[in-house]
């Protein structure tokens, strides 16, 4: 379970990659938080954001609504995987060192129950199970804000160097 938090105010933009290559990727998690930085636009697209960061560690916030939703009246799947693979990669990213990235490889998600436009904030926890020289393995849940567990994903990520 865990408390609702304001939904922040989203700078989203375009990468400064000039200014990126020279971040660790938690670095780039904590200025992008802290608003230093421009969000990826998919934030205000999607209504998610990151809400914490540390190594290894990601946890992102959302509030589906209307706009994302099937025709059946359930918040259609994509909105989860989309929320999934974001936290899962920005977890693999909060372990990479200046001038490093990621790619996904695949990403896996498997639905638990149905979100409805009113479900209100979940959440989505993401934490690096393995990380090698130029693989990276992660694990992640969406929860709702009683706890009851909506989607589960892992991703397997390669790292590469970004820039140059």
């Amino acid at each position: 379970m865990f408390d609702e938090v304001p939904r922040p105010e989203i700078n989203a933009g375009p990468a400064d990659m000039g200014k990126l290559i020279g971040m660790s990727g938690l670095d780039i998690m904590r200025a992008t938080m802290a608003g230093e930085i421009a969000a990826p636009t998919i934030a205000e697209t999607m209504n998610f954001w990151i809400h914490q960061a540390d190594e290894g560690v990601a946890e992102f916030r959302g509030e589906p609504t209307t706009a994302h939703m099937n025709p059946l009246g359930t918040v259609h799947g994509g909105w989860a995987m989309a929320l999934l693979d974001s936290v899962l990669g920005c977890a693999v990213h909060t372990t990479c060192a200046p001038g490093e990235g990621f790619v996904s490889m695949d990403t896996c998600v498997k639905f638990v129950r149905p979100m409805m436009p009113g479900t209100g904030q979940v959440r989505a926890i993401a934490t690096v199970q393995t990380r090698g020289k130029r693989v990276a393995n992660v694990e992640g849940r969406v929860e709702s804000r009683d706890g009851k567990v909506i989607a589960l994903g892992t991703s397997t990520c390669f790292i590469q160097p970004i820039g140059g």
